[in-house]
């Protein structure tokens, strides 16, 4: 099983001809994704040619709008590589097409606008999952990619995976490697994002085939908190933590726009309590943090 994303997803990239959407269209159908179109309102018509995972030339329509490119192929995943300036217009255009998944890889997305558009899709009743903005994306080992995550660092496997951090995110998968993973999502480091810690604990709690959870954070907000409260009253399955950011200094922004500390809000060490207290075993390096995570594995027997 997996959490959001599988084998039969059809998927559509927003942003099909640019350079990084080209790109990763590539290595999302080398992945196994079934991708099965693009959308570019200035090249509707057109096709573009990319090959899938067996070497087999694929040539993929590019569509004028979402809701044409879904109601032609009955895509049921699209993800956006769009400037961040076009990226509102782009997510609003996905929400009002009804598309069930939406994934926005775009870095320096306007806090402004992600509000905006979250309170949209809110609106429309949250028919549209949104995954980012400023992510690496969803995968299913083996089964799907959506999004930036090197596919061929790790497996399939009992592990679910959700994640603030991309290149931890890929870290922890590659250490872990021999373990597997059900689904890793990375869920993006901005203030304001779609799916949360706590909609993909929910959902990997949910799932038979996933056995213990790996939940990365960093310093910032209150999100690992809430996580921590969600795990306590809600989740009976294994999880272990990382907090990132335990040597970052008070008032300064790290990385993410989201990662800043305040006086003793949203510090790593208070993050690490606070999951502590709800049973969540937290290393303090990615390493140990994967140590952890072995030794429950194998305690489970899983």
């Amino acid at each position: 099983m997996t959490i959001f994303l599988n084998k039969d997803s059809k998927v559509i990239v927003q942003g099909i001809t640019g350079g990084e959407g080209s790109k990763h269209t590539a290595r999302m159908l080398a992945a196994g994704t079934q991708v099965v179109g693009g959308v570019n309102a200035r090249k509707a018509g057109t096709t573009v040619l990319h090959h899938d995972k067996d070497g087999n030339a694929v040539e993929l329509p590019v569509f004028a709008s979402v809701s044409e490119a879904i109601e032609q192929t009955g895509a049921d995943v699209s993800i956006a590589f769009v400037p961040p300036a076009f990226t509102k217009d782009a997510v609003l255009e996905a929400i009002d097409a009804e598309i069930p998944l939406l994934v926005i890889i775009t870095e320096g997305v306007p806090v402004q606008d992600s509000a905006e558009f979250w309170a949209y899709a809110k609106e429309q009743g949250g028919k549209t999952r949104i995954i980012g903005p400023n992510c690496p994306g969803i995968i299913s080992p083996g089964e799907s990619l959506v999004g930036i995550t090197p596919a061929n660092i790790t497996g399939k496997g009992p592990i679910g995976l959700v994640s603030k951090s991309g290149t931890l995110t890929y870290q922890m998968m590659y250490e872990l490697r021999d373990l597997g993973f059900s689904t890793a999502i990375g869920i993006g480091g901005d203030p304001i994002i779609g799916t949360t810690h706590i909609d993909a604990l929910a959902a990997f709690e949910a799932d038979p085939e996933t056995k213990a959870i790996v939940m990365i954070g960093e310093i910032g907000g209150d999100a690992e908190e809430r996580a921590a409260d969600f795990i306590k009253a809600n989740v009976t399955k294994p999880v272990v933590g990382y907090v990132a950011g335990f040597t970052a200094p008070e008032g300064k922004t790290m990385g993410h726009a989201g990662a800043i500390v305040s006086g003793s809000a949203g510090t790593a060490q208070a993050k690490k309590e606070a999951l502590e207290a709800a049973g969540v075993k937290v290393g303090k390096t990615p390493s140990e943090t994967a140590k952890l995570l072995r030794e429950v594995v194998a305690a489970l027997g899983a």
